[in-house]
This record gives C-alpha cells, structure tokens and sequence, in this order.
C-alpha cells in the first residue's frame, strides 16, 4: 500500500493525511489497515514508534457510522496515559467528520464517565477494569460493538487482566472483529490472543524500512551503582536536554527524585502508584519543557508518545534485549537523531556489550568531562 491506500479511505480521513504531511504508510500501516478494513481479524506485533496507533484507527474511523447512536468499536488499553493518548488521536483524525469518542478510565469520576455515556459516543477508549465496571452495570451496550482493539496486548493479556479482557470479549457479538497490537508478542501472550480471534492474520514487523533510519548514539558510562545518580545530575545539566530515564522499582524512583530537587534538579516522574492528577501533571511539565527529565519505570512508560525526547537513560540496566529496545526506541523517533545513554557497572558493561553485538550497533565508552561529554582518552 502506499498513497493509494490513503486515496480510497474516507475525505475527512485524507485530510488529516495531507495536513499532518505525511509521506507514505509505515510498514505495519500498510500491511495492517488494508485487511482491517476487509473486517478480518488482526494480530499485529511492530516495534515501539512505528506508527500503530494509526494502523489500527484508520480501519476503525473508516468504517465507523457516524449517524448511529450506539458504541461500534471499543479501544482497550493497559495504561491511563495511553488511553488519552489514543483518544487525542481519534479526536484529531475523526475531526469534522461527526465521530464522537469517550474515555473510561479506573479513578476516574464514575458520574462523569455515565454523562459522558449519555452522548452516545461511537468509540469507547479505556481501562480493562472501568470498561468492564460499566458494561456488568450495562452502562456501556456492547451489542452493537463491531470491532474490539486490543492495544499493548502483552500488557494485558498478563495474569491481573486476563480474565477481564475474556469478560469484555464474552458481552460483545460472536462476529465482532478482534484487532491486536503490541510492540513484542511473546509466544505464551500469542498462544492467549489466538483463543480471542478467530482465523487473524499475523503481521510481524521486525524493523520499519520507511521510516528513516534514526541517528542515534548508544553510549555508556561506567559507575558503582552507588554513583549512578551523581551521574545523572550531570547529565541533566547537559544543553537542551529532553531526557526519559528509566529506574526499575517505584521506591527508588522516588528517592532519587527527592534527592535530584535537592540539588536544584527538578524532575518529572511517572509510576504505577501516582494518582492520575499527579500523572497528567508530571506528563504535562515534561512535554512542555517544565522538567528537562522524566523518571519512568518500565510499565509507566509503555505505549507513551512524547515528541523530542533528546536522550533515554537506562539508569537501571534493562533486564533483557527486548527491554533495551523497547526503552531506546523511545528517542530518535520517526527518523530524528537521539542519544542513549546507559549507566553501567563494570558487571553490566559486559552485558551491554553483548546487547550491542546482538543489535549491530556501536556502544562506545564515554566519561564526563567540565560538563561534557568525552572519549575517556581525549587529552585533558
């Protein structure tokens, strides 16, 4: 597919296109819309940053009937972040074309979500939990719903959700059509996915080729585990930085961003256990530039869209391949340059340097120097 695709999908929908200036379909675009707009079901694993989200909204947004009153396709979603995310875009591409969209989210206000309801919106985005709240309250009627996307299905098709997720699929019609993305597919979370569709096809996308290749720098610095964070103080007086760094457990998370406003180092910080206020505010002075650093654990992070993100710091080193990619996949998006930066004992430079030789990629060995970033062997 390429713009042709792009000409026979609905005007309100290549609007967008030519106003957001975009070229061509990425891989998984080009692969996915065509045959989900056949109405076959949909299994789809692509990396971080390669244009998902879309993939599966401009199958749905072109056949959403917007003269209905009734739910047609319902969006679920492991994360809070990520389900005001998607709204955004449904917002932006369904623009002018009379296509209402709502988000349910758990901690919300329940009354708000119920008014909200009441407007008959034609997309339901949300939690797992809230979604299925409201459809055993049968607040949300799923027996219009033509269409259920599972987005970052690895997230949650994992024991907390499971049996939520079978729930939602039970109310909805036995022909529904069943859309899944994530950016890994792990065989077991497969095997569980393959029980919810019915004949998908599977599109894999080990690495999109249209989308530019991003100039991004992998280097290290290596440090006890004790001085990482002295480390980190000095990258985030680095010029124009954007950094997203991420800490493996909450508690420590927090400590170092108590330590960090210490120094005068104002950081941004995402956890599982932050109300959604404080989130939304934490999101919000990193994208506007507030705070020049976002302390995230993994599973905060996931799915996120932040535009610039200068530098991704594995301040705790990733636990696996999968996990290196996934985090460093967070800069140098759609083709702009970036840095990764991993803080390493001399333990974890050896496993890094087996990451690098497994991904083709050059990490080389940095120290810090009058608040500059050098070749340990540059003259002094």
């Amino acid at each position: 597919m390429s713009n042709t695709l792009i000409s026979q999908l609905k005007p309100f929908l290549q609007e967008v296109w030519k106003k957001e200036g975009f070229n061509q379909p990425t891989t998984v675009q080009s692969k996915a819309v065509p045959v989900a707009i056949e109405g076959k079901d949909v299994m789809a694993e692509s990396p971080t940053g390669t244009g998902k989200t879309l993939a599966y909204l401009l199958p749905v947004l072109e056949k959403m009937n917007a003269e209905a009153k009734a739910v047609q396709a319902v969006i679920i979603a492991p994360s809070q972040e990520l389900v005001m995310q998607i709204l955004q875009e449904i917002q932006k591409w369904g623009e002018g074309s009379g296509i209402r969209a709502a988000s349910f989210i758990g901690g919300a206000n329940v009354k708000r979500q119920l008014e909200k309801l009441k407007k008959h919106p034609h997309i339901a985005v949300g939690t797992p939990g809230r979604m299925l709240e409201l459809i055993k309250q049968k607040k949300l009627k799923m027996h219009e719903v033509r269409t259920v996307v599972l987005d970052e299905v690895d997230q949650l098709l994992v024991h907390e959700h499971l049996d939520t997720i079978r729930q939602i699929m039970k109310s909805t019609l036995s022909e529904r059509q069943t859309i899944l993305f994530s950016a890994t597919l792990p065989k077991g979370i497969e095997q569980l996915a393959l029980e919810l569709t019915n004949d998908p096809v599977i599109i894999r996308v080990e690495k999109d080729e249209t989308i530019q290749a991003a100039e991004v720098d992998h280097i290290y610095f290596v440090a006890e585990q004790r001085d990482k964070l002295m480390m980190l103080e000095k990258i985030s007086r680095l010029e124009s930085i954007k950094a997203l760094v991420f800490v493996r457990d909450i508690g420590n998370l927090t400590v170092m961003s108590e330590k960090l406003a210490y120094k005068n180092i104002h950081t941004s910080f995402l956890h599982s256990d932050l109300n959604k206020t404080d989130r939304q505010k934490s999101l919000q002075d990193f994208r506007t530039g507030k705070t020049k650093m976002l302390l995230a654990t993994d599973v905060a992070a996931r799915g996120l869209d932040i535009k610039d993100v200068t530098h991704v710091v594995h301040f705790d080193f990733p636990k696996d391949l999968k996990q290196y990619v996934h985090r460093s996949g967070r800069t140098g998006r759609f083709g702009a340059s970036g840095v990764v930066i991993s803080l390493v004992t001399d333990r974890e430079e050896r496993e890094l340097k087996k990451f690098a030789k497994e991904l083709r990629i050059q990490a080389n060995k940095k120290v810090m120097r009058g608040g500059k970033i050098v070749d340990p062997d540059q003259s002094k």
